[in-house]
């Protein structure tokens, strides 16, 4: 699974939204056609404004790109992101998702 650490969003989501979807998306609409691998992609922490536009690109992009798996994660922590691309590699099943990490919420991250 090629991991792809996104960054330099807007802060509004508004103009988040506007930058992935006209620089980012094309972007990995371009390079993943050329990687046999699934792709997770990292996004920095965000509020709950981002869910929905964060839900609707990833998952968009899952449809593009199918048979490759398409996934997100919303952190900065790198063991959980690090548990987190450990258990996407063994979940051949799960594409189109956003997961938001907090390895400091519920106690460590358990890989």
């Amino acid at each position: 699974m090629t991991q792809v650490r996104i960054e330099d969003l807007p802060e509004d989501p508004l103009g988040a939204a506007a930058h992935f979807h006209s620089v980012v998306a094309p972007a990995l609409v371009g390079v993943s056609r050329h990687l046999p691998r699934d792709l997770m992609l990292v996004l920095p922490p965000a509020d709950h404004t981002h869910r929905a536009w964060r839900l609707a690109a990833i998952q968009a992009l899952a449809r593009e790109l199918a048979p490759q798996r398409v996934n997100a994660v919303e952190s900065d922590d790198t063991a959980a992101i690090a548990a987190a691309h450990a258990w996407l590699e063994a979940a051949p099943g799960i594409t189109g998702q956003v997961f938001p990490l907090d390895g400091q919420g519920a106690g460590p991250v358990i890989a």
